[in-house]
């Protein structure tokens, strides 16, 4: 199609484009690279329509395209979650291009462009630190199927790819404009210095690419995938089933070199308060092999609880019929031979399925119903690590959907973490793109805190992730077994644990500064109209 041509092209078309484009380049996918220029058509959009024209419902259909072609998947877990997932973020999505629109009425192409920039960054950094947080569609998030080439997520996370993605679609946007005008020399600069920009980028993750640790054979990690279908889990199997299931799977993968194994999230289901899981029937071949393996950690995911007595000690407490109170926890727990259990509670909930904020507690029924919490799960008010000062291996229990937080993830490397144990299950959502996405996410992780994952997931995919990145080695989806692996117990805080999402900070800060000179202008503008 003739550039000069877009001004015919009708917006529908343009709005199918962008969220098409964004849906086929989300991962896993070849097409990736279409996120460099999946915001075009809609900024092309905005470029020929004036200041009233209805750009944000062209907007809100791009962006409900993009949500629905890239989490359709959460409708395998719960259909209600999914939709109100897909609605409400493509509503929240919507709010930086309203702004960017009322900025339009008073600044120029470049400023208002500025703007949204600032502003969509603004919101990722928000959806990442509230109680409705689904941060899935970050983009930064989407070039995690290029570990190589964005290694300088060491210093910036995804909030460095999200800027990438913004700036090259806006030179090329430039690009096009500048061609329609008939200035290819303008044209010729805005594309030079979109590939110059992504060129430099390679190269600083060439160089940015950590040399491999020697690593002892004397010391390995197991990570365990009984693969249990998760709505099947008590009809075809007993508990002492699935602990016998697990416990197998680790005996027959454990060497004299191990020293720790990792099981998936909740693998360990019967479920029980704190303080009587030693004595809890279902879980004795658990200590028993502890026992029987002194020299080896045993990190797994638990369901728990516990109580408080006649006191309301959290937000979330519950209260039984006999007035005792108590919570509900999606846990981790570290068991060792001679050793009290330590305990780490998840603290980053699926909003509706784990939690709802307070605003929306009047429809803890709905969520209930569709397999949600009324009460909502309790939570850790810190990362805790599992140390083991023997094999120095102080691993960080991640718990499913914590692992899309990297600033989060963070607390954990800066309280000493040498290395990251991913405990999920993504078998709620079947063999879909759900729990690829999720594995690719869990690649970022490890370059910006240059350590290396275990990742133990139910029905897979279970990996080792080295520093770069890189999988290692993986058990795929629907296989039940044990990898094994020798990895080294990394110290060093890279820039981005030290320092966190700066880029999403000083958005967040421009933003505000955007919104006060806006309504600077508004009142002045009103002023003369009077």
């Amino acid at each position: 199609m003739a550039l000069n041509k877009w001004n015919n092209v009708h917006p529908l078309t343009l709005s199918l484009l962008s969220g098409l484009l964004l849906t086929s380049a989300w991962p896993n996918t070849a097409l990736t690279i279409g996120l460099l220029f999946a915001w075009v058509p809609l900024l092309l959009m905005a470029h020929q329509k004036g200041p009233t024209f209805p750009l944000l419902r062209y907007v809100g259909l791009s962006l409900f395209i993009w949500n629905t072609g890239t989490t359709w998947w959460l409708w395998n877990s719960t259909g209600f979650g999914a939709v109100a997932a897909i609605v409400i973020n493509t509503t929240l999505m919507c709010i930086p291009w309203w702004g960017y629109i009322k900025m339009r009425r008073y600044f120029t192409e470049l400023i208002s462009l500025i703007s949204l920039v600032a502003f969509w960054l603004t919101f990722e950094y928000i959806h990442l630190n509230w109680s409705i947080s689904w941060p899935w569609l970050t983009l930064g998030n989407g070039l995690s199927a290029f570990t190589s080439y964005i290694q300088w997520y060491e210093y910036t996370g995804v909030g460095g790819g999200s800027l990438l993605i913004w700036i090259i679609n806006l030179l090329v946007f430039r690009c096009m404009v500048s061609l329609k005008e008939g200035k290819q020399k303008t044209a010729f600069y805005f594309s030079g210095f979109a590939v110059f920009l992504i060129a430099l980028l390679v190269f600083i993750s060439q160089q940015l690419l950590p040399i491999k640790s020697a690593v002892s054979e004397k010391r390995n990690v197991v990570v365990v995938q009984p693969n249990m279908d998760p709505y099947q889990k008590f009809e075809t199997l007993t508990t002492a089933d699935q602990v016998n299931r697990l416990v197998q799977l680790s005996v027959n993968a454990i060497d004299s070199n191990t020293v720790m194994v990792i099981w998936p999230e909740t693998a360990m289901s019967a479920a029980d308060w704190q303080d009587n899981i030693k004595v809890n029937p279902y879980y004795q071949p658990i200590f028993q092999f502890v026992a029987a393996h002194p020299s080896i950690q045993l990190i797994s995911g638990i369901e728990t609880f516990k109580q408080y007595g006649n006191i309301a000690a959290t937000k979330t407490a519950r209260k039984t019929n006999d007035g005792i109170y108590y919570d509900a926890f999606n846990a981790a727990v570290r068991l060792q031979s001679n050793q009290e259990p330590v305990y780490y509670n998840k603290s980053k909930l699926v909003p509706g399925v784990e939690s709802l904020p307070s605003f929306l507690r009047f429809m803890a029924p709905v969520f209930e119903q569709f397999g949600g919490s009324t009460g909502g799960y309790g939570v850790s008010d810190t990362a805790v690590v599992f140390r083991d000062p023997i094999a120095q291996l102080n691993a960080a229990p991640i718990i499913c959907y914590e692992s899309i937080y990297g600033e989060y993830v963070t607390n954990y490397v800066k309280s000493g973490a040498t290395m990251l144990a991913i405990m999920t299950n993504d078998g709620w959502w079947g063999n879909t793109p759900g729990h690829q996405q999720h594995l690719s996410y869990a690649k970022l992780r490890a370059i910006e805190t240059r350590r290396w994952i275990a990742r133990s997931a139910n029905t897979g995919i279970s990996a080792f992730i080295n520093p770069r990145g890189e999988i290692e080695q993986s058990l795929a989806w629907d296989k039940r077994g044990a990898i094994k692996m020798a990895i080294p117990s990394e110290q060093k805080l890279s820039f981005y644990v030290q320092y966190g999402d700066l880029i999403f900070k000083l958005a967040a800060a421009v933003a505000a500064f955007f919104v006060v000179v806006y309504f600077y202008k508004k009142s002045t503008h009103a002023r003369k109209a009077n």
